[in-house]
Parts: structure tokens; C-alpha cells; sequence
């Protein structure tokens, strides 16, 4: 229990020391007799919501989903709804067999195997059963699952291909960051990116990460001075239509000092696992957002004509004749 809460049960006058009611400033001796009446835990049902899904797979142990920006995994402490699980509740919500995995239900997420940060979209896959949920979970334990990103980052980047190997940890000052830690609060997390397309002034690249540490890929990104364009967390900017496409924003009306990215420009394309029921492996690919999108072909009028070795490149920026 949180340190408020305990004050906001003394102040309910819901504790006692020795039989009488103590001010949250009162010192307790060995010996003294503590009560306290506790409220009662929260509840962990998660209410269905009518949220659309973008659905790529789904079979019965199993959905994999293109996740759009601005939505979290699961309920949280800051955010009971509006989620992830409460969209995957009502899609299953008038199944007599199936629906969500039971594992981690304690926790007010059920069937999720792995989380995408809110503003990152792409692949996700979520568990519909038990079996399949510990399957899947063990294959991103052992590494074996192979995820691929896009991020457009700002500056041109010069190596067509390097590994990023930095040890990752919570940031020592901010509670809700990660930093790079070279002590023992530090944990291996490792980043294979490859340039795809360079433009004025920013670079297209894809990711595969050897490790999965939360915010890997955008602190990666920031500390070899690329940081993603819209992650204001870790060195990225929010940028005005007129800083990219000045023409385009004044001959369509629209404001140029409207971000052309509102979010951070990343994207999880490719994600890559055995079958946990069947064992075959699968890939599934998550065409992009229209946001990144859209930034991509604004971009594209001002591309490095310059070749880019792509010959170990794996996901395809063009799927079905299409952007994605």
C-alpha cells in the first residue's frame, strides 16, 4: 500500500494505535498495536468496450492486431479504460468458449503476451488461451521471436547497417523513463538497425531487436544522435507541417504549424513466432498508419537519390502494391 493511501485511511479515521485514533505525524514505539480497517481491492473486471481493432490473424488459440497510436495493452493505475483488453472484451464478450487467456487476469491483463508502448502502432499478438499464452511467452523469454521495426529519425544516418549494444535501466531521477546504465542497474538490450531510405534531414530505418528493455528502441536511437521525430521523451520533436512540406502546406489550406507527426514516428512492422498450438512459424506484417504514412510520402519529395544496401531488409515497405 502507497504511502498516500495509508495517510488517506488515517485521515478517514480507519486506523488505530493502541485503541486510539493517531495523526499521520504520530511515531510508533515497539510494541504499539496497529489496526486499520482496509478498503476493499479493487475490482479487476475489465468492462467491454466498443473499440474498433485492426485484426491481421485470429484462429482459436490466438489474435494478432495492428495496433493504432494513442492506446495502452491493458488498464492501468492512470488509465482504467480505453484500452487494448477492454476492446478484445467485447469482441469476445458473446463467446461461450474462448476469448482472452486467463493468464495475468489478476492483474487486469488477460492474453497479453507483450506490449507496444501507447503511441508506437504495429503488430501485436494477444493470447486467447492459457496454453498458448505460457507458449508464447516462453518464445519471448528465449529471444526466439524475431519483432521488426520502422522509425523515421531525425538527421541523415550514415551507416547503412550497425548494432547498438548499450545496457538499459529506469532513469535514476525520472520515475517514468529508461536511460542508458552502465552500472549494475543496467540491463543488455541490443538494436540491429539498417538504413532503408534517407531524406532532407531525416532517415528511414528499420529496427530488429536482439533484446526487448521497455523504450529500447527510442533511447537506442537518441543516444547514437538520431532520436525519433515526435518522441519528446527522449529527444525527438513534434514537428510543424511547414518544417517539411512548406508547399504542400500552404496549397492545402491546412495550418503549417499543425504537427505533420503528433506522436512518435514508430512503428512495429514485422512480428515472427512459432504457431504455440500448431508450430509452424508465422509471420505477420502491419501495414503502416496513415500518419506515418502520410510523413513518409512527404518525406519521399525529398529522398537521397543516394543507393542504400538493403539486401538483408525484411520487411516490405510496399506490401500488396500499397504504402504499408
Amino acid at each position: 500500500m502507497s504511502r498516500t493511501a495509508l495517510q488517506r485511511l488515517i485521515e478517514e479515521e480507519a486506523v488505530t494505535v493502541n485503541g486510539r485514533r493517531p495523526k499521520a505525524s504520530t511515531r510508533l514505539r515497539l510494541g504499539d498495536v496497529v489496526e486499520a480497517v482496509l478498503p476493499p481491492p479493487p475490482s479487476n473486471e475489465i468492462p467491454p468496450e466498443d473499440i474498433p481493432l485492426d485484426v491481421l490473424f485470429e484462429d482459436d488459440d490466438l489474435i494478432v492486431l495492428n495496433k493504432q497510436p494513442d492506446i495502452i495493452a491493458h488498464p492501468a493505475r492512470a488509465m482504467k479504460s480505453g484500452t487494448i483488453v477492454n476492446a478484445l472484451s467485447w469482441r469476445f464478450r458473446h463467446q461461450t468458449s474462448g476469448g482472452l487467456s486467463t493468464v495475468g487476469e489478476e492483474f487486469a491483463r488477460p492474453g497479453i503476451v507483450h506490449r507496444l508502448d501507447r503511441f508506437t502502432s504495429g503488430a501485436m499478438v494477444a493470447a486467447k488461451t492459457d496454453t498458448a499464452h505460457w507458449r508464447l511467452g516462453h518464445q519471448f523469454q528465449a529471444r526466439t521471436v524475431d519483432k521488426r521495426y520502422l522509425a523515421i529519425v531525425h538527421g541523415v544516418v550514415r551507416r547503412d547497417r550497425d548494432l547498438i549494444d548499450l545496457p538499459l535501466g529506469r532513469h535514476p531521477r525520472i520515475f517514468d523513463r529508461y536511460a542508458v546504465r552502465h552500472d549494475e542497474a543496467g540491463k543488455e538490450a541490443r538494436t540491429i538497425y539498417r538504413v532503408r531510405e534517407r531524406y532532407d534531414g531525416f532517415t528511414l530505418v528499420e529496427l530488429q531487436l536482439l533484446t526487448g528493455r521497455t523504450h529500447q528502441i527510442r533511447i537506442h536511437l537518441s543516444e547514437i544522435g538520431h532520436p525519433i521525430v515526435g518522441d519528446d521523451y527522449y529527444g525527438g520533436r513534434k514537428l510543424p507541417r511547414r518544417a517539411v512540406v512548406p508547399k504542400r502546406a500552404e496549397a492545402d489550406g491546412r495550418s503549417s504549424d499543425a504537427p505533420l507527426m503528433a506522436r512518435q514516428a514508430l512503428h512495429a512492422a514485422r512480428l515472427e513466432f512459432d504457431h504455440p498450438i500448431a508450430g509452424d512459424r508465422r509471420a505477420f506484417e502491419a501495414p503502416l498508419w496513415p500518419d506515418v504514412r502520410g510523413f513518409l510520402d512527404a518525406l519521399r519529395e525529398h529522398r537521397d537519390p543516394a543507393p542504400v544496401e538493403s539486401a538483408e531488409a525484411i520487411v516490405d515497405l510496399e506490401p500488396d502494391g500499397s504504402e504499408g
